[in-house]
């Protein structure tokens, strides 16, 4: 079905569109008649061999929903009746903001792509924390992880303070958290990957969470574009700072091998999707690799089947998060793969 009514959605912005069809999603899910029972008979996955446990936490199944979707946390009950063991949310900034100027998002048909430069939009920690608030009254089993950043306007000598709010107004709602320090599309940002700057942000983060009677799984999204030298830190760094593992990978700036070649290809931002599935499955393998599997990978960028799903995890992947491949695919997929997995 999705399949049938997917070029007609992409004659139009994918911003729009993207806002149009979860609305709409969750208009059926909380107003439709039988909607919520609809969705969980058609998309849902309960199938027994599937649960796992990862950094204390317990999942249904592996798949989840990459940070980006539902940055404001608006749509998590209806979309965890697409099948999905976890939703990540975010990324939040202390304060709203509105992102990058428009358009700001673009296909790259050819390629089974997307380019955002979206910019951290988000309405800020406060409205956040109060939205997972009421749903974690309603619902104490989705299990939820929130994705922090920093303001735009912040400079990086004074982003701890903003990672700090985040992680202080979401602790009681989310289950783990991601530090993301490298989207490529908040100016400086990535800077905060050099080994320094980011033993401080999370020893800061870790010192925090200890104080507290539980502590919550702190998290490290990284790029895809980091040498092996640079993982070679990131390693040193998740094993001395103590966080419960590596998100790999966030989106890339590189864009060799494209098929598309209309100007499209050449907008600035971040790129996902197909040609990221490679890279993303050899930061993964590098990661598990070089630490022996010391910590726990959530594997992220180019999963458009069931094989890319599995290749992920037997490189070293304990969870896996689709994004891209969920638009380009359709919400059939999550069953698709946790089907394929049992097997």
């Amino acid at each position: 079905m999705y399949q049938l009514i997917k070029p007609i959605f992409f004659q139009f912005d994918p911003e729009k569109v993207h806002y149009f069809v979860v609305k709409n999603l969750k208009w059926f899910h909380d107003h439709f008649p039988l909607g919520k029972t609809i969705l969980r008979s058609s998309f849902d996955v309960n199938i027994k061999g599937l649960e796992r446990e990862v950094f204390g936490i317990k999942f249904k199944n592996p798949v989840g929903l990459a940070a980006g979707f539902d940055k404001n946390g608006e749509y998590i009950e209806a979309l965890s009746n697409l099948g999905f063991g976890f939703i990540e949310v975010g990324t939040v900034t202390p304060l709203p903001q509105p992102g990058n100027d428009k358009p700001r998002m673009f296909r790259l048909e050819e390629d089974s792509a997307l380019i955002n430069r979206m910019g951290f939009n988000n309405k800020g920690v406060d409205t956040l924390a109060e939205r997972l608030r009421l749903l974690r009254n309603k619902h104490s089993d989705i299990v939820v992880g929130g994705n922090i950043g920093k303001n735009k306007n912040t400079p990086n000598e004074d982003a701890v303070s903003d990672y700090i709010k985040c992680f202080d107004r979401l602790f009681d709602v989310v289950d783990y958290f991601v530090v993301n320090v490298s989207s490529p599309n908040t100016p400086g940002l990535r800077e905060l990957q050099e080994k320094e700057p980011l033993m401080n942000l999370l020893n800061t983060l870790q010192q925090r969470n200890k104080k507290n009677d539980i502590s919550r799984p702190i998290l490290l999204k990284i790029a895809p574009d980091l040498t092996n030298e640079q993982l070679d830190d990131i390693v040193e760094i998740v094993l001395q700072t103590g966080i419960a593992g590596v998100i790999a990978t966030n989106t890339t700036i590189d864009r060799s091998g494209l098929q598309t070649t209309e100007k499209v290809a050449g907008e600035a931002g971040g790129l996902s999707g197909k040609p990221l599935t490679v890279r993303s499955t050899e930061v993964i393998k590098y990661l598990s690799d070089k630490s022996n599997k010391a910590f726990p990978i959530i594997g992220v960028g180019g999963i458009h089947s069931p094989q890319d799903a599995k290749d992920k995890l037997e490189a070293g992947a304990s969870l896996v998060q689709l994004y891209t491949g969920f638009i380009y695919e359709g919400p059939a997929i999550v069953k698709r793969i946790c089907k394929e997995l049992v097997k």
